[in-house]
């Protein structure tokens, strides 16, 4: 299945665009109500680290789970805008699932409810992105999406964090509640009429009356299996670097641990939100390809500098390659299924394989950082998470193909 081009340009007005880059930042903030401050929360309700882990595990294991068809939920539903609404809804009700019963069968099925409506939140926002701009702009629309939230999880980092340390662990989750309105409002404000359907989902237009394309075979789409195959290698090695570089600093100095791990996020955080617009503007130009190999190659060189530094302002400084990383992904992972599925009607279904080879990658990532550093030590550990980062960015090099469409043949 070869990605062909030539579909017009869609033109959604100022008023939704600016709709869609509102609810991207709510989104973000939302979305960071419930990550690093769950653990805290729970253990100032004086739960045990075993029923923590059993919460953070299971809703781990759903969200795992849930990538593929909370995609094809997504390629299926009438209204992405409506799934993304429930979706939020649903992450909100979760929220205070926590504050108001914070017991385990409560706390356990919110934690349930919030991966489930993440399965579809992700796909949904992408969907709705496509189906305003189609494949002729979606590149630049994805860059300034990745800059919202971006700006979005920054934000609402630093004021849950201080919530958080001024009022009550438990004042995080009020935020996020208290962010449901904005995040509707911004959602309302896109016109649910500009939204192309057949777009949303990565269909061709109904006037070309081609056959639709069955789900097994976007499953067995060659160049979507292999960046599925990359990504997969490229969050082993990712995902446990910066716990790692936390547990190291905590060893050496445990009072700015968890100042040095705050810089460590929002610094490359600012990378992000100046870089991914670029990004978005060369995807064209530049080919996926290549900006996917910078991104890619960011990581074993920060990987080789934290087994070898350890000065604190030197990591952050290290650090913001993870930004650069960032950057390129948050543009060129949905850019590049919606190159490999184009015309196929299952563009969400794509992202949700893309999602479950990310997690695989994630999930595992943490175990191998962990039996690294108890058997061999933590230097040799980064080592062996950059050298996992290089046969990602060689398996990228010499297998993934270029997926921009060529210029068009004809509308």
């Amino acid at each position: 299945m070869m990605p062909e081009a030539g579909e017009p340009p869609l033109h959604p007005s100022p008023h939704s665009l600016r709709g869609l880059d509102w609810f991207v930042f709510f989104v973000a903030d939302v979305q960071t109500g419930f990550g690093p401050f769950v653990s805290v929360y729970l253990t100032a309700q004086h739960w045990t680290q075993f029923d923590i882990g059993l919460v953070l595990s299971a809703a781990g294991v759903i969200s795992l789970l849930g990538q593929m068809p909370g995609g094809a939920v997504v390629d299926a539903a009438r209204s992405e805008r409506f799934v993304a609404g429930i979706a939020i809804v649903a992450i909100c009700i979760s929220a205070l699932s926590y504050v108001a019963v914070p017991i385990f069968p409560i706390v356990l099925t919110g934690s349930i409810l919030h991966a489930l409506a993440s399965c579809v939140l992700g796909p949904a926002i992408a969907a709705v992105s496509l189906g305003l701009v189609g494949h002729h702009a979606i590149g630049a629309r994805l860059g300034r999406n990745a800059r919202f939230a971006s700006v979005g999880n920054g934000l609402a980092a630093a004021v849950m964090g201080a919530v958080g340390y001024l009022i009550a662990p438990r004042g995080v989750f009020i935020v996020t509640v208290l962010l449901l309105i904005p995040a509707l409002l911004a959602l309302r404000a896109i016109a649910a009429t500009e939204i192309d359907p057949e777009y949303a989902h990565g269909a061709k237009p109904r006037r070309r009356n081609k056959p639709p394309i069955r789900i097994g075979e976007v499953i067995r789409n060659r160049p979507l299996l292999i960046f599925a195959g990359c990504l997969l290698l490229f969050h082993l090695a990712n995902s446990a670097m910066l716990p790692l570089v936390g547990s190291v600093v905590t060893m050496q100095s445990s009072r700015w641990a968890t100042v040095l791990i705050a810089a460590c996020i929002v610094t490359p955080q600012l990378v992000v939100a100046a870089l991914s617009p670029w990004v978005g503007s060369h995807a064209d130009s530049w080919g996926r390809r290549r900006l996917l190999l910078i991104g890619f190659a960011a990581l074993p060189i920060r990987g080789l500098l934290f087994a070898f530094v350890s000065n604190p302002v030197l990591l952050v400084v290290v650090q913001l390659l993870d930004g650069v990383t960032a950057a390129v992904l948050a543009v060129m992972v949905p850019l590049v299924v919606a190159d490999a599925t184009r015309g196929s009607g299952h563009f969400n279904l794509g992202q949700g394989v893309i999602g479950t080879a990310t997690g695989i990658g994630a999930s595992l990532s943490a175990t191998f950082a962990g039996y690294m550093t108890d058997r061999f030590g933590s230097g040799e550990a980064f080592a062996a998470l950059a050298v996992t980062a290089t046969v990602g960015l060689a398996v990228l090099w010499l297998s993934m193909p270029e997926t921009k469409p060529e210029e068009d043949e004809e509308s």
